[in-house]
């Protein structure tokens, strides 16, 4: 997705003692470790020169390739495909560790000529292979299984094991119930039901797209406009570098898409301001890598899923974001809230508010920062397509960038931004392509059919068990594989369950496991995001990933609640129940960030922590029983909570 390719040298974040950040080397050896897009081999002179115009003429294919081809899908999909498999080969080496300057082994390059090639064959033979049919040739055969293996090995180098190791269980499967080779094959690899499909589909026009724009909006200085706002908002509050650490994360996520990376770039600068502030590390770390992880599931971008989801539901776009509002208001101030208390329990100071930008006089010095995403999302509400869009934003953003002499969009940063959008685009397009294998395998072998069956059969038809059951799969499924393809795994084997099987909205059950796919990102033992929190935290890991999960619990209780209750996701309802909702849905997440911490307005004791947790889930659940009731009792812990304040006060006097 659209990393963040921040430098922490890049802004500077005030204080009253000046704290430090993480090291541009520190921070690198960090996403080096956790994230295996920062694996690539060391070029300079001429040769870093080519690698950086092939991504940059790449970049540039895309946006001529969505705005006026008419190719065949299958056609554009293929030399999408073979593009980014031989610029993988290019980029990223066989194994991590030092490598040879300006080297790319034969046998890479072997490699990458033979898988590209594949995708290439079926470009410029396309219409003789489609009227082969399923009468493709042993050639035809042969070049598919190259085709899928050279994917494979990209997948290992550029994404990791996880998500391969899943896929070969699916292939594996697919010849357990007796498909031969040939019809594996031609599925897999020949038709729009495979690699081909709509993942690669999705990812070559719409999300590649966003990943460009991402990259030109960096460019802009956005980033740090982001964590500027976030600290005239909260810094001089109480414990206030956590509070911008919620606030930067949630908004660099969305034009993130990466857990681990907005971690690491924007955590190498909250992290240590967190930790000098008074926060306990594991607590820092673990603050950092919740709210980076929810940047996953913020509108309007949700780390470019909400483009996939709303492919797969078959609806607008605008009406996923706006579904998606109140979920990811709930989330984010679970963790606001929980740091908060933290602050207040421990008597924690924020920054120097004389040393802190103004939030006015910011927003009239860069508030224009905000003009592309504004564009970007009154023209896809308006119905412009959103390739159009987002490349209609992209050139607002490069408009933009000439307002402030400091971020002018110049030749070198122009082409700079197309170079690192080819790059991270290239990570989801084989994260996609190999998605396709396993949404290809469930719909050829109808193992989609037998999952359903399976769930449903031990959850004997009641929705509570089966949701419970559904959540272990994706949080299982989840582990370690990037936002887009984890939602299409999820979308192909577990939405379905829902769906068919209990009779689900296919929107509130397509957003259930996307929720519980992306919360594997800080949920042990597979908690990258928290693991990269921890490591410039200098913490314990499985500490930091307790707490993550712990400060994200709104991710572990929302889903159950739109799914047992479509209205938070505004579905049949009414703006006075949408109000309703939003009163009690926050007066719940005080509840249970309040029994979470143990601290409201003063210490609360166990069984008054049991009771606000309670209190918490009923007014979550959006009923009118459950809110009344939730509401009264919410007054009354309040109550209690101030008299006990004021008897400490007068005891002190």
């Amino acid at each position: 997705m659209f990393k963040n390719k921040l430098h922490t040298e890049d802004f500077h974040i005030p204080s009253a003692n000046d704290t430090s950040s993480e090291s541009p080397e520190a921070v690198s050896e960090i996403m080096k470790k956790f994230d295996r897009e920062s694996n690539t081999r060391d070029y300079d002179g001429v040769p870093r020169k080519i690698v950086r115009y092939l991504l940059a003429a790449f970049s540039l294919f895309l946006i001529w390739m969505n705005l006026f081809s008419v190719w065949d899908e299958r056609i554009r999909r293929c030399l999408f495909l073979g593009m980014v498999i031989i610029l993988v080969f290019i980029i990223f080496p066989i194994k991590k560790g030092n490598h040879k300057k300006n080297h790319i082994p034969w046998y890479d390059a072997v490699i990458g000529i033979l898988g590209s090639g594949s995708y290439f064959f079926f470009v410029f033979n396309f219409s003789t292979i489609i009227k082969h049919a399923t009468r493709i040739s042993q050639v035809e055969i042969i070049i598919g299984i190259i085709g899928i293996l050279v994917l494979a090995e990209a997948c290992r180098r550029v994404v990791g094991l996880p998500i391969l190791i899943v896929s070969t269980c699916f292939v594996i499967y697919a010849f357990w119930t007796g498909m031969s080779v040939k019809s594996v094959i031609y599925n897999l690899f020949y038709t729009t039901t495979g690699v081909l499909g709509t993942p690669i589909g999705v990812c070559s026009t719409f999300i590649a797209l966003f990943i460009l724009f991402g990259a030109f909006l960096e460019t802009t200085g956005i980033s740090e406009f982001f964590i500027q706002c976030a600290n005239s908002i909260a810094g001089a509050s109480s414990g206030g570098p956590a509070k911008v650490a919620v606030i930067s994360s949630a908004l660099c996520g969305m034009v993130s898409g990466s857990s681990v990376g907005n971690t690491v770039t924007t955590g190498s600068v909250t992290i240590p301001l967190m930790k000098k502030t008074g926060y306990a590390p594991e607590f820092a770390g673990a603050v950092e890598a919740a709210s980076s992880t929810g940047g996953q599931i913020m509108p309007p971008i949700m780390g470019a899923a909400a483009f996939l989801l709303a492919e797969m539901v078959g609806v607008p776009y605008a009406t996923i974001a706006v579904k998606a509002i109140l979920p990811a208001f709930l989330y984010f101030t679970g963790i606001f809230l929980m740091v908060h208390f933290e602050a207040k329990k421990l008597g924690l100071k924020g920054l120097n508010r004389e040393e802190l930008p103004k939030l006015g006089k910011l927003l009239l010095s860069k508030g224009y920062l905000l003009l592309p995403l504004v564009i970007l999302v009154f023209m896809i509400i308006k119905g412009f397509t959103m390739s159009r869009s987002a490349i209609f934003a992209m050139l607002v953003a490069i408009a933009v960038s000439f307002i402030n002499k400091d971020n002018r969009m110049n030749g070198e940063k122009f082409v700079t931004a197309l170079e690192n959008g080819g790059r991270n685009t290239l990570s989801v397009a084989i994260a996609c392509g190999v998605a396709g294998i396993i949404a290809g395998v469930v719909t050829v072998t109808g193992l989609g059919q037998v999952l359903i069956a399976a769930i449903v059969s031990v959850a004997g038809g009641k929705l509570i068990i089966a949701l419970f059951l559904t959540m272990i799969t994706c949080i299982i499924l989840g582990m370690g594989v990037p936002t887009t393809a984890n939602y299409v795994i999820m979308a192909t084997t577990c939405a379905p369950i829902l769906i068919t099987g209990m009779n689900l909205n296919p929107i509130s059950a397509n957003m259930f496991v996307f929720y519980f796919g992306i919360v594997a990102d800080i949920t042990p033992p597979v908690a990258l995001a928290a693991y990269a929190g921890s490591a410039i935290a200098k913490s314990n890991p499985m500490k930091t990933a307790v707490n993550a999960s712990r400060l994200a619990i709104a991710a572990f209780i929302i889903p159950y609640m739109f799914a047992l209750n479509p209205a938070m996701l505004f579905i049949n309802t009414t703006p006075i129940d949408v109000i309703s909702i939003i009163v009690t849905s926050f007066l719940g997440m005080v509840a249970i960030s309040g029994g979470l911490e143990g601290y409201m307005l003063y210490k609360l004791n166990v069984p008054m922590r049991i009771l606000s947790l309670v209190v918490g889930l009923m007014l979550i659940y959006p009923e009118t029983v459950t809110d009344l009731v939730g509401v009264i009792a919410i007054i009354i812990i309040f109550a209690i909570q101030m008299l006990q304040r004021k008897k400490v006060s007068t005891e002190k006097i």
